[in-house]
């Protein structure tokens, strides 16, 4: 797995699970909605960590400059 995102795309995802998090922590979000938004929220934080998103590489996406370099 090669990453395919660049920081800028890590910490926006980063904060945006914190805040969804949060959010249910907090039982603004509940139902359905708030446990779709977690498992989206915790996906994100995967992805952030791993700095790979596997819906980037069917569409040649990469905002990692490491890789744009190499192109």
């Amino acid at each position: 797995m090669k990453k395919n995102m660049g920081t800028a795309d890590r910490v926006i995802r980063t904060i945006i699970a914190f805040s969804v998090i949060a959010l249910f922590v907090a039982e603004v979000l509940t139902g359905t909605l708030g446990l779709v938004l977690l498992i989206l929220a915790v996906i994100f934080l995967l992805t952030s960590f791993t700095g790979f998103c596997p819906l980037y590489k069917p569409f040649g996406i990469s905002t990692c400059p490491q890789n744009k370099q190499h192109r």
